[in-house]
């Protein structure tokens, strides 16, 4: 399964391997479309791809920590 989403990361995780723990603990291959990181913000359209179950979990984890998860069509940041 294929997801499409916007993450917008807070401030204090700009710097952290949010997305590389959450792919790597629940089996899920990101697919960066594009990305915009400033020191206060950091906003990432991505692919993700995995099992359904897997998909929801990662989701819901990077939520857990405070990440904005948007469900999204196209690649383009506004």
């Amino acid at each position: 399964m294929k997801l499409r989403v916007k993450l917008t990361f807070p401030q204090h995780l700009i710097k952290e391997p949010v997305l590389f723990t959450m792919a790597k603990k629940y089996d899920v291959m990101p697919n960066i479309r594009r990305a915009r990181v400033t020191e206060t913000v950091g906003e990432m359209i991505l692919e993700l791809e995995g099992e359904e179950k897997n998909l929801e979990d990662g989701l819901q984890s990077l939520r857990e920590q405070g990440v904005e998860v948007e469900f999204v069509e196209g690649d383009f940041i506004e």
